[in-house]
């Protein structure tokens, strides 16, 4: 079987280079072998890669479900999961008509209900660009001295130009930033599908003005709970991330027709759905190391995970 590393040499001694979306998509997708496409290696937990907030559980599948019953309609209600990993949230959800999609399936035709995106938008390809003189061009990606090697590429233009001028701070020389425009285009596939509910988005990004604080990008790889920058290494073997660019998303909702709500630290949204009770029905156990282990859970959804994840709420 073809690897994605394998996949992705080709391609580049074909064109000579390939574009960094097109990196990052074979590294994570490529058939069988890309990050997310393998059978061989769970990336998730304590023996992967990572957590999210979908390991805590029951903590996190109760609070969710809370936040759900709070949205539910009659009609054909029903909850869809984009990038749903494991289906850790299935059994908490199934009363809602789960159903998880991943990257490459399709969206049911038509729903009422809620589309929830739990660390989805943060793995999606994403376009590199970086200023050189007073020219915005991409970033690509070539092979040189036995190795996966950034190359300069063409100026920019297009959609990617026009997402950049809206949406980059000033950028100096050396500057970099990722553009995802697959982000935009699950808004509209939703948008397409969804006739009425909520979309809730929670993920670790940022908004425009915040970006100055990164002026090499956010681009980061994960490898057996470690972080690194080097995010050309070993492609198919580690995680490629880069930050939500929340602006982009919430501006592309609106023009769908969705209205969005603030956006929010993730620990403000679980703190308001633990206020009706304090807490007791989501800590619920049944003995005091059950109760100890639920408290731990929530005590690193809110204080952890909680002040570094938001959520984008967008309802019509």
């Amino acid at each position: 079987m073809q690897t994605a590393r394998d996949a992705i040499l080709s391609a580049i001694r074909t064109c000579g280079s390939l574009s960094f979306r097109n990196f990052m998509n074979l590294a994570l997708y490529y058939p069988g072998t890309g990050y997310y496409r393998r059978d061989s290696r769970d990336p998730f937990g304590r023996r992967g890669d990572f957590f999210t907030a979908e390991q805590l559980q029951p903590v996190f599948g109760r609070l969710i479900r809370r936040a759900i019953s709070d949205l539910a309609m009659d009609s054909g209600f029903r909850v869809v999961e984009l990038g749903a990993g494991r289906g850790e949230l299935r059994d908490f959800l199934q009363p809602f008509g789960y159903l998880p999609v991943e990257a490459g399936d399709p969206l049911p035709a038509e729903f009422n209900g809620v589309v929830l995106a739990n660390e989805f938008f943060d793995a999606l390809p994403v376009d590199l660009i970086e200023m050189r003189g007073e020219t915005l061009r991409y970033v690509d990606v070539g092979w040189t001295e036995d190795r996966f090697t950034f190359l300069p590429g063409g100026e920019v233009s297009g959609e990617i130009a026009n997402y950049a001028a809206r949406y980059a701070p000033e950028m100096r020389e050396g500057d970099r930033m990722e553009i995802c425009l697959d982000a935009l285009d699950w808004v509209d596939r939703i948008a397409s599908s969804l006739r009425s509910g909520t979309v809730l988005v929670l993920d670790y990004g940022l908004t425009r003005r915040e970006r100055v604080r990164f002026p090499a990008g956010t681009l980061m790889s994960y490898r057996l709970h470690r972080a690194s920058p080097d995010v050309l290494a070993d492609p198919g073997e580690q995680d490629i991330t880069a930050h939500v660019d929340f602006d982009a998303l919430r501006d592309r909702f609106e023009l769908r027709g969705f209205r969005a709500a603030p956006l929010e630290s993730m620990a403000k949204f679980l703190l308001r759905l633990g206020e009706r009770d304090a807490f007791e029905e989501i800590l619920r156990a049944g003995d005091e190391g059950e109760a100890r282990g639920l408290r731990n859970q929530l005590k690193t959804l809110l204080a952890g995970m909680g002040e570094t994840f938001r959520v984008l709420r967008a309802s019509r």
